[in-house]
């Protein structure tokens, strides 16, 4: 019978054989970009490039986050009862208490940040706090909590990472295939090289899509620790329905900061088929099926 353990222990295989897919794309990527041009500098200054960018992306993450949703600081007088709420869960999860914020937004949800466990901070909007009892918001915090402790945010930045580096080696070569460089005994002519150019060009589609497959696996296993945490999935899963029912978008929505919050920020769609593709975020009633073993 499949409980929260169990459910746990999936999406962490899950996620760690997603993320072996993501760097065998890298590595076939590179070895063909060094087989065409039969240049392997071009990669390195790609890969160097690629790190330099989203190390300082990495360092700032939280601070851009925070600006772009206009999250404000909530110190301990503002909202005592809130504190208390999340300097408990911190210490069952054996966290340190990270800072609060507060989005002044009608839309329920919520989001972590910070580049480690003793940089981090959560952010819940002013929606969520009006429509969720105690015991639904504890499981919300306990996600977010998850999140950090399962060092996610980590995780999110080495995906950047490497999907950086993808876009920028395929636009590379898309751009110089037009000014006619490359190994003309290559183009056109090898079946391989036909293969490899296809690939290149699609490339960025294939990360992205891994990249978001990630996102949505670590939503699930965010879930399960939660659960875990506040020993009440009953909780988070009558917070991620409420919170689902609610249909307006995020004043501040955007697609950099979407895969950061408990659930989509630009409102409450019903999305089947292919195009959970495309999704930052499981659908709710799969998330509220894993958490109640249904």
């Amino acid at each position: 019978m499949a409980t929260l353990y169990t459910e746990q222990d999936k999406n962490v295989r899950k996620t760690w054989f997603l993320m072996v897919v993501f760097l065998m794309v890298i590595i076939a990527l590179g070895w063909f970009i060094s087989y065409y041009y039969d240049s392997p500098a071009l990669l390195y200054g790609a890969i160097i490039f690629s790190l330099v960018m989203n190390f300082a992306s990495y360092w700032w993450s939280d601070k851009v986050a925070l600006s772009l949703n206009g999250a404000k600081e909530i110190l301990r007088e503002e909202n005592i009862e809130l504190h208390r709420l999340v300097e408990n869960l911190a210490i069952t999860a054996g966290l340190p208490k990270p800072k609060i914020y507060i989005i002044e937004d009608t839309a329920p949800n919520a989001f972590a940040t910070g580049r480690d466990k003793n940089h981090a901070a959560v952010a819940v909007t002013s929606g969520l706090l009006n429509i969720l009892d105690k015991n639904e918001l504890e499981g919300v915090i306990a996600h977010e909590l998850s999140h950090i402790g399962n060092r996610d945010i980590l995780l999110q930045t080495v995906v950047v990472v490497l999907i950086g580096f993808v876009a920028i080696i395929s636009d590379m070569f898309v751009r110089s295939s037009w000014l006619g460089l490359g190994n003309d005994r290559d183009r056109g002519k090898n079946p391989l090289a036909i293969v490899g150019v296809i690939f290149i060009i699609l490339s960025p589609i294939i990360a992205k899509l891994i990249q978001l497959a990630i996102s949505r696996q670590r939503e699930f296993l965010a879930d399960a620790s939660g659960a875990l945490l506040t020993r009440y999935p009953e909780g988070l899963a009558l917070a991620l329905q409420k919170i689902s029912n609610y249909e307006a978008p995020l004043k501040r929505a955007n697609n950099a900061t979407a895969h950061m919050f408990i659930a989509n920020p630009f409102g409450a769609k019903s999305i089947r088929g292919i195009s959970k593709l495309f999704m930052t975020h499981p659908p709710t009633e799969e998330r509220i099926k894993a958490l109640m073993n249904k």
